[in-house]
């Protein structure tokens, strides 16, 4: 099973790029999390919101895969504890599908990566900086594969 990050946004800071990688990096060969970035629509005083978030959601579903079960990051999803994670990860991988986690941009995601969620999950019922979602989606999704193969990491 193939996990894709898809996130709203480019040219994050170094540090968010560090830690994602180091996380990434660790994946198992028969599991491998992949990050892929949407360009962010220009925002300015005027910005028509509503366009620019369309626009988003287009490049967004346009990088999904057919048949890939799509989950997207929402402060009004489902909160999971990491062995409930754990279990969604084994379940994932018994659907026999690869997955794409989406997230979104300032503005959150576009109404038409919603309609096309199968799940949504919520890291916190705080609105977290983006470029930091992508991080802590990299270690807790490690860490719940690390409870799932018995790997020591989950025990650190």
């Amino acid at each position: 099973m193939k996990i894709q990050l898809v996130a709203v946004g480019t040219k994050m800071p170094a540090w968010v790029e560090t830690a994602y990688q180091e996380y990434a990096r660790r994946f198992p060969k028969d599991m491998p999390l992949e990050l892929i970035e949407v360009n962010a629509g220009k925002r300015g005083k005027n910005a028509d919101i509503k366009r620019i978030l369309d626009k988003e959601g287009e490049a967004t579903l346009a990088v999904i895969p057919k048949g890939n079960r799509v989950v997207t990051l929402e402060v009004t999803g489902k909160s999971w504890t990491t062995p409930q994670l754990a279990q969604q990860l084994e379940a994932w991988k018994m659907d026999g599908r690869d997955v794409s986690l989406l997230i979104g941009g300032p503005e959150g995601l576009a109404p038409s990566c919603i309609q096309l969620a199968e799940q949504r999950w919520s890291l916190s019922a705080l609105t977290l900086p983006h470029p930091m979602v992508r991080v802590i989606v990299a270690e807790t999704l490690y860490r719940a594969w690390s409870i799932t193969a018995n790997h020591p990491y989950h025990r650190e």
